[in-house]
């Protein structure tokens, strides 16, 4: 009884496995006679779920309404020969290529590089060094002198100081001694990072080679480091288009004023910072490391700040003037959080090409290449001195067709080793003897092929490759056939376009706007005051000298025309001239003097052809897609949509 009640137990799991296995692979609706499979929706719609913004496209209804009109165009496409277009093929070819190298790879030592280089980047290294210039592809006799002189240098700089004999051999032509400050992982060539994070504080490295010569290392000092800092700041610019505009740095001035009096510094920001995009974040920036911001000064302020809620004084950059307010120190992100992006600079560096000595090795065990090569020596005896001048012809008798070697399922002929030895000829090294020329081609021919093949062949081994490589293909498809249908309207429909603005004018029109001056200050009372001198005509400066000191500024203008989201405006404020009511309006009291009040005006169509076209566009494409529908008939299955609702409800 056991016995039978396990095997109806397993038969019921099968059927159970094999019920959702089909709800996978059933249709769930057809464009014209091509089939959509159900396996494909769920996955493009979990890829996607945590992308859209639209709550409404999470509805698997709604979104299989946006996944149908996108097999609709695909199918488009394809009728129109987009897929056939050789700029399409060409594109799509330079992807997969690029894309493969990133599959393509030896994840072992590219883990190993990860997490060294993470180790790096979380120290910076402190040092000066000595180099002695010379070629990549210097003879042996020039390679041996230029050792044996930074070797005496270096043991110079043990005896004498290291600074000493830099200063004294620097010439900047061939021998170059320099300064080199703070640097962590990436900022040099691995090689020479290697050398000076394995150079202890204090010592002298043993020479080494890099492509720029011989160099030894004076490692000076290692930190930890910066790490990264959130701050805010307040930025004020010229106002060139306003001549009687207050210069920026009395205004700075002004601002950091009232910040030592005690005004709230985000406040001030949404008032008065000229970075409209982070005003109204009351100049919050988003978090940044050593090296993210291109302005130096701004980078060195911010990390100088030592303590949460530090403010710094003003300062001058290309940009204007700033107030930077310190609101968070982090140290070096996680290992986890870096990761990928030290994989992508592990692979652009230098050290890649440990990575890849290590993919030929896996390559050759995986196809079972062997080390040895007996056809070497046949090529070895046709080459002759024509190679070194890059005249060499294979001869006459070549043996072309002869096996050569067999990668998985790709036989190689001599014919194909010929043809490269043929292409590698100029640039080779004259005092080479020829076995190792054929040796050093051949490696490099073998190499080549052995990371084709396995790009060639990678959509049969890596199911995630092959989708980002269908995806691309059917977006490279999308892309044209959108732009030559949809996009290039304004070329095409000047006609059209100028009678949908004409139809839809009250759709574009200039707000309401006012030319205005605006009294901001914490404190009431001195408000009321400014309001009454500003009702009596009294100019601007002339109010400031009144109401503001030299240690103390109780008064700030905003000038100028603004519309209704103007950040100086308070909510709710009446466009009428005259003298407004005093508002309370970011943490401060505002009033308003409107001198001129600008009616909402309808925009022309060269002001609004941006918004006409794109509101064209969208219209057009919306009749497109009910022609294609009416094109291409959309059969959607119900029974296996239920399916698909019921597996998405239960993931």
């Amino acid at each position: 009884m056991k016995l039978k009640s396990l095997s109806l137990f397993l038969f019921i799991l099968f059927l159970t496995k094999v019920n959702a296995q089909s709800a996978q692979d059933d249709v769930l609706f057809s464009v014209g006679e091509d089939a959509v499979y159900a396996s494909e929706f769920i996955r493009v719609y979990n890829k996607n779920l945590d992308l859209v913004q639209d709550e409404s496209q999470k509805d698997v209804d709604e979104y299989l309404k946006l996944f149908t009109n996108y097999k609709l165009k695909l199918k488009e496409a394809r009728a129109l020969g987009f897929d056939e277009k050789p700029s399409y093929i060409r594109e799509l070819s330079n992807y997969r290529k690029q894309l493969a190298k990133s599959f393509v790879t030896d994840t072992k030592v590219t883990e190993a590089l990860i997490e060294e280089a993470y180790q790096r980047i979380s120290y910076d290294i402190k040092a000066n060094h000595i180099l002695i210039k010379i070629d990549e592809n210097a003879s042996p006799a020039d390679t041996l002198l230029a050792y044996n002189n930074i070797l005496k240098l270096r043991n110079r700089a043990l005896n004498e100081g290291f600074d000493v004999v830099r200063k004294e051999v620097h010439n900047g032509q061939t021998i170059f001694g320099e300064e080199l400050g703070y640097f962590s992982g990436f900022k040099m060539v691995y090689k020479f990072e290697s050398a000076a994070f394995n150079t202890p504080v204090g010592e002298i490295s043993q020479p080494f080679r890099t492509r720029f010569g011989y160099h030894i290392v004076n490692v000076q000092d290692k930190r930890e480091s910066r790490g990264e800092r959130t701050v805010a700041h307040i930025m004020v610019v010229k106002n060139e288009a306003d001549s009687l505009a207050e210069k920026p740095e009395n205004r700075i001035q002004d601002i950091y004023k009232k910040i030592q009096q005690g005004e709230d510094f985000e406040a001030l920001a949404k008032q008065f910072s000229d970075d409209k995009a982070t005003a109204p974040k009351g100049g919050m920036l988003a978090p940044f490391s050593s090296g993210q911001i291109s302005v130096q000064k701004f980078e060195d302020v911010a990390f100088g700040l030592k303590s949460v809620g530090d403010v710094s004084e003003p300062f001058q950059t290309q940009y204007g003037w700033h107030i930077v307010k310190l609101y968070n120190k982090k140290p070096i992100p996680a290992f986890e959080v870096m990761k990928p992006e030290l994989e992508q600079k592990v692979k652009r560096d230098s050290r890649s090409k440990l990575i890849d000595e290590a993919l030929y090795n896996s390559l050759k065990e995986k196809y079972n290449i062997t080390t040895k090569q007996p056809a070497l020596k046949y090529f070895e005896a046709i080459l002759n001195d024509d190679y070194l001048k890059g005249t060499w012809k294979l001869p006459n008798n070549f043996e072309a067709d002869k096996p050569l070697i067999k990668i998985g399922d790709k036989q190689f002929y001599f014919k194909d080793f010929g043809a490269y030895l043929l292409g590698k000829q100029r640039g080779v090294d004259a005092k080479s003897t020829y076995d190792a020329i054929v040796l050093k081609q051949y490696d490099a021919f073998l190499n080549e092929s052995l990371v084709t093949y396995q790009e060639d062949n990678l959509e049969n081994e890596n199911e995630e490759f092959a989708y980002i490589v269908e995806e691309y293909r059917d977006g490279l498809l999308l892309f044209d056939l959108m732009e030559n249908t949809i996009w290039n309207t304004a070329k095409k429909d000047s006609v059209e376009i100028h009678e949908y603005y004409n139809a839809h004018k009250s759709n574009y029109t200039l707000p309401k706007q006012v030319d205005a001056v605006v009294a901001s200050s914490t404190k009431q009372k001195t408000l009321k005051k400014v309001a009454k001198l500003l009702e009596q005509g009294m100019a601007l400066e002339q109010i400031k000298s009144l109401v503001n000191s030299n240690d103390k500024v109780e008064v700030i203008f905003t000038t100028g025309i603004m519309d209704s989201t103007h950040q100086a405006l308070p909510k709710g404020v009446s466009f009428k001239k005259g003298l407004s009511k005093i508002y309370n309006h970011n943490n401060a009291f505002v009033v308003v003097e409107v001198k001129e009040i600008l009616p909402e005006t309808q925009k022309t169509f060269d002001e609004a052809k941006g918004a006409v076209i794109s509101d064209y566009q969208t219209n057009k494409e919306e009749k497109w897609i009910k022609g294609l529908e009416e094109k291409y008939q959309v059969n959607i299955n119900q029974q296996t949509l239920s399916k698909v609702k019921s597996q998405i409800k239960n993931q």
